[in-house]
C-alpha cells in the first residue's frame, strides 16, 4: 500500500527518507532540505519569526509570540487539502523547532478533507529517536524497515563509543545551542558527547536547553567549545559570534587559549533527532579526539573558530 507523506518536520523529512519511503512523499515544511532531493516539493510552512534578525532579536521574537500562546510557524491548509495527504508527520517535543500538533491538527480540521492520520513525534533523547523511527515505519506499514534502521545507526554509534572506551582523558565539553543569550544544547546531546568521549558540562539527558550565564561558562572553563545553533550553519554562526567572543572574559577561557573553540553545523546535524545523529556524534569525536577521528566532516560539519 503506498500513502502520500507530508512531513512538516527536516528530521522526520530525514526518517522518511532513511526508510526507504521517499518517494511517497508529497510534501515537506520550509526546513526540510536533505537529501536535497527533497527540494522538489511543495512547502507547506512558514515562519513567523525574522529569521535573518541577529540571534537576540529572533530569541525576543520567539519568545513573545510563545509567550502568547501562538506557534512560530505556520501551517497552509489550503495547499494540505491539494495534496491530499494520507499521512501527516509533525512533532510534539519543541514548538521553536518544528510546526507544532496544535497547528496540524487545526488545519487538518478545518480543511484537509483526505482525512490524514497524524504522527506526532516527541524526541527527548536517543531513545526517543530510535522509537520515533520505529512510530514512523509503522505508521507507513513496515515495522521491519524501522527495526533494521534503528539497529544499524545503534551499530555505528557503537563503533565510535567502542573507539573512546580506551582514551586516557575525556575532554571536558560546553556545547552551546544559542549564542545571545547563551543557551546550552540538552535532549540527545549528552549522550552523543559521552559516546564522542568527551565529558558533558551542560545540559541534561532527555530534558530541554535551558539559558545560562556568561559566569558559568568561565566557571566551569571547558577543554572544549562547541557551538551549535539551531537553525544556524557554519558561516551564518559565525557571524553571530561577536556577542560572545566581544564578552571580556572570553579571552581567559582555556578553551580559546588553546584553540579548541569550534563552530558547526548545528542545523543540519545536532539539532535534528534523526539518522544523522550518527554524523553529529562523529563530528564531536572529531573534535574531541583529533588523532583518533577522522571521519571526512572538517570544513562541511565543523571548522575551528579563528578570529
Amino acid at each position: 500500500m503506498s500513502h502520500r507523506i507530508v512531513s512538516l518536520i527536516a528530521s522526520a523529512t530525514e526518517i522518511v527518507c532513511g526508510l526507504g519511503f521517499e518517494d511517497e512523499l508529497v510534501g515537506r515544511s520550509h526546513e526540510c532540505d536533505f537529501p536535497s532531493s527533497v527540494s522538489r516539493l511543495p512547502t507547506c510552512s512558514t515562519s513567523k519569526v525574522e529569521v535573518d534578525a541577529v540571534s537576540r532579536a529572533i530569541d525576543d521574537q520567539v519568545r513573545t509570540i510563545v509567550s502568547e500562546g501562538l506557534s512560530v510557524y505556520r501551517v497552509d491548509p489550503d495547499l494540505l487539502n491539494r495534496l491530499a495527504p494520507t499521512v501527516v508527520i509533525t512533532q510534539t517535543q519543541c514548538e521553536v523547532c518544528a510546526v507544532s500538533l496544535k497547528d496540524v491538527e487545526k488545519a487538518v480540521c478545518e480543511l484537509v478533507t483526505s482525512q490524514p492520520a497524524i504522527v506526532s513525534l516527541e524526541p527527548m533523547s536517543l531513545t526517543d529517536v530510535w522509537e520515533d523511527i520505529r512510530k514512523v515505519a509503522s505508521a507507513l506499514g513496515d515495522p521491519r524497515r524501522g527495526d533494521d534502521l534503528v539497529t544499524r545507526l545503534r551499530d555505528r554509534l557503537q563503533g565510535i563509543r567502542a573507539r573512546t572506551e580506551s582514551v586516557r582523558t575525556r575532554p571536558s565539553i560546553a556545547c552551546i545551542e544559542w549564542i545571545d543569550p547563551l543557551m546550552s544544547a540538552a535532549n540527545w546531546m549528552p549522550e552523543l558527547v559521552s559516546c564522542a568521549g568527551g565529558a558533558n558540562l551542560f545540559g541534561e539527558s532527555g530534558k530541554h536547553s535551558v539559558y545560562f550565564e556568561f559566569e558559568k561558562l568561565a566557571a566551569t572553563d571547558p577543554d572544549v567549545i562547541a557551538l551549535l545553533p539551531c537553525g544556524f550553519d557554519i558561516e551564518r554562526t559565525c557571524r553571530e559570534m561577536p556577542p560572545l567572543v566581544n564578552h571580556p572574559g572570553w579571552p581567559q577561557l582555556a578553551a580559546v587559549r588553546n584553540g579548541r573553540v569550534f563552530v558547526t553545523d548545528g542545523n543540519q546535524y545536532f539539532n535534528r533527532p534523526g539518522p544523522r545523529v550518527v554524523e553529529s556524534a562523529e563530528i564531536l569525536a572529531e573534535i574531541l579526539h583529533p588523532g583518533l577521528f577522522d571521519c571526512g566532516h572538517r570544513g562541511t560539519g565543523w571548522k575551528r573558530w579563528e578570529k
